[in-house]
């Protein structure tokens, strides 16, 4: 998989379990959020092995969280 394949299917998987939120409570869009995040867990190898979907996964569970 590429780099745009993974990080487009992390992005929308991230948009997917977030709806119908689109931005966090400080104002930030949850769009722009996961398209940078999205390339910190592509570049390391062994988030990457994990995939797309279960990185999302992994880094919404500490939303809400302070």
């Amino acid at each position: 998989m590429t780099q745009e394949e993974w990080c487009g299917r992390f992005v929308q998987h991230m948009l997917d379990r977030a709806a119908p939120r689109d931005h966090f409570d400080d104002g930030e869009l949850i769009l722009d959020y996961a398209e940078a995040t999205a390339l910190t867990y592509w570049e390391t190898e062994w988030q990457r092995e994990l995939g797309p979907e279960e990185c999302a996964d992994s880094d919404m569970s500490y939303w809400g969280e302070e």
